[in-house]
C-alpha cells in the first residue's frame, strides 16, 4: 500500500486544471494541462489499507489498482507500468475516456473524495510512454492458426493485441478509412488526441497484427470467405444502429445523427477537410440528449463557433450526491459538468422534443418543446409550457440500439439474444461454431473499460479453442454487468 496515513493527512482531491476555455476552443487540442507530479504522488498515497479494495471490483478489467498506486507513490514508475499493462492494454484511451467506475467503488468514497485513480493511471502510461517502456511484444513462437477480428475499436482491438502475442496471425478488417472505430471517428480530438492512438497501432503493427481498411466485411468480403480464411472470427463491431426521433420535422436540412456530425469534425484533423460538411459555425446548434456524445457534441460546437448551444434531456435534472437508492459501491447517476460544459451554452432537463420546425425552404428552423414530468408510464407534457427553441443544426446523441443486423450478422446466422445483440456463452462463442463476440456488439451500448475487458476475455477464449487451453487473462464474463442500480 502507500502511506498508511496519506488518507488522514491529505483529504482534498487534486485534478488537473484545464486550459483557459478563451484558449482551448480556439483549438482542438486535449483540454488539461499537465498535472503536476507531486501533487500526483499526494494522490496516489492517500490509497488506503482497506482490505478488501473494491475498486477492483469497479473496475470491469480488474485492474490493481492499490498496486500502482503505491508503486507511484514510492516512486517506481517502471514497476507501476508493468501491473498497469498486466490487465489493461491501452491504459491511455481508458484514462482519458472511462468514467471511472473504480472511483465510485473505492473505499476512502464512503466518506471522502475518492483517490484519483483514472488520473494516476493515465500518468503511469503517458511516463511509460515518454520513457519508451512501451516497445512491441512480438511472439516468441507461432501457432499457425489465423484469428479474423471485425471492427477496429477498444474491443477488437484488444483482443487482436493479446491474440499476435500468442502466436497467431491476425488480420483486423475495418469498413472505415482508418483504424480506431470510435475511437477515430467518435471520439473528439479535445478528447482523445489521435497520436495516442496512432503510436499504439504503430506497436501492434510491430508485433504483427495486420490491419485492413475498407473492408465492410458482409459487402466485400462474405461471411462464408471470412470462416473459410481463418481458424476462428472475433465480433467486434460495436452498437452501430442509432436511436432515431421520429416526430414532425425529422426530415429537414439540418437535423442529423451524432455520428453523421462528430466523424466529420475528426475528419478535418484528420486533413480530409478544411471545413466540415456539417458545422455548427454561425448557427442556432441544440443536442439532444444528455449523455457523454451529446457533451462531445456541445464541445464540438463550441469549436466551430456556434452561435448558442442548447442540450435538451427528457430526464430530470440528476442529483450532486448519492441519492439512497445508489449506495455505495455502485456508480451512481450524479449530475457533471464535463470540460464541453464548462465552454459555454445552456442545459435543460426534463424537456421533450415535439417538432421539428421548418424554415420554408425545407431546412429547420427551431423545435418545439414541452416541460415533462416522469410518470409511472412514462413522460406526462406541463400544460402551458410549449414554446419554440431557435435552431440551424440539431443533433441526436441519443445512444445506440445495437449491432446492424443486414450483412455480416445476417450471413453467418447467429442468434441475437431478447435486446437484438449477438448471443454469446460464457467463453464468449456464439451460436455459429468458431464464431466469438465482444464489446458492444453483444453487449450493447457501454464504457470503453468493459469492451477492452471483453476483448480481452474473447482473446482467451479464441485461443482455448485454438489450441486446447490458453494462458491469456480473462476478466469478466459477459453475463456480468456493472455496479449500477
Amino acid at each position: 500500500m502507500a502511506d498508511p496515513k496519506g488518507f488522514l493527512k491529505i483529504t482534498e482531491r487534486e485534478l488537473p486544471s484545464h486550459r483557459p476555455v478563451p484558449v482551448r476552443i480556439q483549438d482542438w487540442r486535449e483540454v488539461y494541462e499537465d498535472f503536476d507530479r507531486a501533487a500526483l504522488i499526494r494522490q496516489a498515497s492517500r490509497c488506503m489499507d482497506c482490505g478488501i479494495p473494491f475498486c477492483h471490483n469497479g473496475c470491469p478489467l480488474g485492474n490493481l489498482i492499490p498496486e500502482w498506486n503505491d508503486l507511484v507513490y514510492r516512486h517506481d514508475w517502471r514497476d507501476a507500468i508493468e501491473r498497469l499493462h498486466a490487465t489493461n492494454n491501452f491504459p491511455e484511451f481508458t484514462g482519458r475516456l472511462c468514467p471511472a467506475p473504480c472511483e465510485s467503488a473505492c473505499v476512502l468514497g464512503i466518506n471522502q473524495p475518492a483517490v484519483t485513480i483514472k488520473n494516476v493511471e493515465v500518468s503511469i502510461i503517458d511516463r511509460a510512454w515518454e520513457e519508451g517502456w512501451v516497445r512491441p511484444q512480438p511472439p516468441a513462437q507461432h501457432t499457425g492458426k489465423k484469428v479474423a477480428v471485425v471492427g477496429s475499436g477498444p474491443a477488437g482491438l484488444a483482443a487482436a493485441q493479446q491474440l499476435t502475442r500468442a502466436g497467431h496471425t491476425v488480420t483486423v478488417y475495418e469498413r472505415a478509412d482508418r483504424i480506431g472505430g470510435l475511437l477515430r471517428y467518435g471520439i473528439p480530438e479535445f478528447k482523445l488526441e489521435k497520436r495516442h492512438l496512432e503510436r499504439r497501432l504503430a506497436q501492434m503493427r510491430a508485433e504483427g497484427t495486420e490491419f485492413r481498411t475498407g473492408v465492410n466485411v458482409g459487402v466485400d468480403l462474405t461471411a462464408d470467405q471470412l470462416r473459410a480464411d481463418h481458424d476462428a472470427v472475433i465480433l467486434a463491431g460495436g452498437a452501430t444502429v442509432w436511436r432515431d426521433l421520429p416526430i414532425p420535422g425529422r426530415h429537414l436540412a439540418g437535423v442529423h445523427q451524432a455520428m453523421e456530425y462528430l466523424p466529420l469534425a475528426n475528419r478535418v484533423q484528420e486533413g480530409d477537410f478544411a471545413t466540415p460538411p456539417i458545422t455548427a459555425e454561425g448557427k442556432h446548434v441544440v443536442v439532444i440528449g444528455g449523455g457523454d456524445t451529446g457533451a462531445d457534441c456541445v464541445g464540438t460546437a463550441h469549436r466551430q463557433g456556434a452561435r448558442s448551444v442548447t442540450q435538451l434531456e427528457i430526464m430530470p435534472k440528476p442529483p450532486t450526491t448519492r441519492p439512497p437508492h445508489q449506495p455505495w459501491p455502485t456508480m451512481p447517476l450524479l449530475y457533471k459538468v464535463t470540460s464541453a460544459h464548462e465552454e459555454g451554452g445552456e442545459r435543460l432537463y426534463s424537456v421533450n422534443t415535439l417538432e421539428f420546425l421548418d424554415d420554408g425552404t425545407g431546412a429547420v428552423r427551431g423545435l418545439k418543446v414541452v416541460d415533462v414530468t416522469r410518470t409511472a408510464e412514462g413522460f406526462a407534457p406541463v400544460p402551458g409550457t410549449e414554446r419554440e427553441i431557435p435552431a440551424q443544426l440539431v443533433v441526436l446523441a441519443l445512444g445506440f440500439l445495437g449491432p446492424q443486423r443486414e450483412g455480416l450478422l445476417e450471413q453467418l446466422g447467429v442468434a441475437l439474444d431478447e435486446r437484438g445483440n449477438v448471443q454469446r456463452g460464457p467463453d464468449y462463442a456464439t451460436s455459429v461454431p468458431g464464431v466469438f463476440c465482444a464489446g458492444d456488439m453483444g453487449r450493447g451500448q457501454s464504457l470503453i473499460v468493459w469492451a477492452i475487458a471483453e476483448g480481452r476475455s474473447a482473446a482467451a477464449a479464441v485461443d482455448a479453442y485454438l489450441c486446447g487451453e490458453t494462458a491469456l487473462p480473462t476478466a469478466i464474463p459477459p453475463t456480468a454487468r456493472p455496479l449500477t442500480l
